[in-house]
C-alpha cells in the first residue's frame, strides 16, 4: 500500500519520517485555521495556545504538500502520525483526495479537526489569535515558533496565505 500524507502545519516543517516523494497538493472543502486550541505541544491546559487544523468549508481550498512515506514503512508512519497527531483527539483521521500540481489526483491522510471537540475555536478574531499565539507556551516550544516556521515554510514553497502571514507580522510586532 503507498502512504501519502497531507502536510498544511507543522508537517510542512517537520514531518517526522522519511518522506520518499513530496508533491504540492491541494485539498478542496477545508481552510487551514488557527481553530485549535494547543493544551499539549503549544501551549497548557491553563494556559492554552493555538495550532492549525483543516476546518472543513465548502467553498475553501488549502494548498500543501503530499508527502509519500517510504515504501515498507507504511505502518510505522502511520502509527508515529496517530501518536503524535491524535494525543487530544481534536484532530480526525481522514482520508481525503489530493490534487497533486503534476496533475494526478491521489487518496491522503488527513489529520481535520472535529468541529464537536472541546479544543476546536473556529472564528476566533485574527488579533485574538495574535494574542494567544504571542504568549503562549507548550511541551514542544513557544507558539510563536509555530506560527513562525509554518509561515517560513510556506513562503519557500510559494503557497500564499495571507492570514497566516499577518498574524507572523502581528505577533512579532507583539513580541517585540
Amino acid at each position: 500500500m503507498t502512504l501519502w500524507v497531507f502536510g498544511y502545519g507543522s508537517l510542512l516543517w517537520n514531518p517526522g519520517f522519511d518522506v520518499a516523494e513530496q508533491q504540492h497538493a491541494r485539498l478542496a472543502g477545508y481552510s487551514r485555521s488557527f481553530c485549535m486550541r494547543s493544551i499539549h505541544h503549544r501551549g497548557t491546559s491553563d494556559d492554552p495556545g493555538l495550532v492549525l487544523a483543516l476546518d472543513e468549508a465548502t467553498q475553501a481550498v488549502c494548498d500543501g504538500l503530499a508527502l509519500r512515506a517510504r515504501p515498507g514503512f507504511e505502518q510505522q508512519v502511520l502509527d508515529y502520525l496517530r501518536e503524535r497527531e491524535l494525543v487530544s483527539s481534536a484532530y480526525l483521521e481522514k482520508t481525503v483526495a489530493l490534487e497533486l500540481k503534476d496533475g494526478r489526483v491521489i487518496e491522503a491522510v488527513a489529520y481535520v479537526i472535529d468541529p464537536d471537540h472541546v479544543q476546536y475555536c473556529g472564528g476566533l478574531p485574527l488579533e485574538e489569535q495574535a494574542q494567544i499565539i504571542a504568549r503562549a507556551v507548550g511541551g514542544r516550544g513557544p507558539n510563536t515558533e509555530y506560527l513562525y516556521n509554518t509561515a517560513a515554510h510556506l513562503d519557500e514553497l510559494g503557497i500564499p496565505d495571507a492570514e497566516l502571514h499577518w498574524l507572523a507580522a502581528r505577533v512579532r510586532s507583539l513580541c517585540a
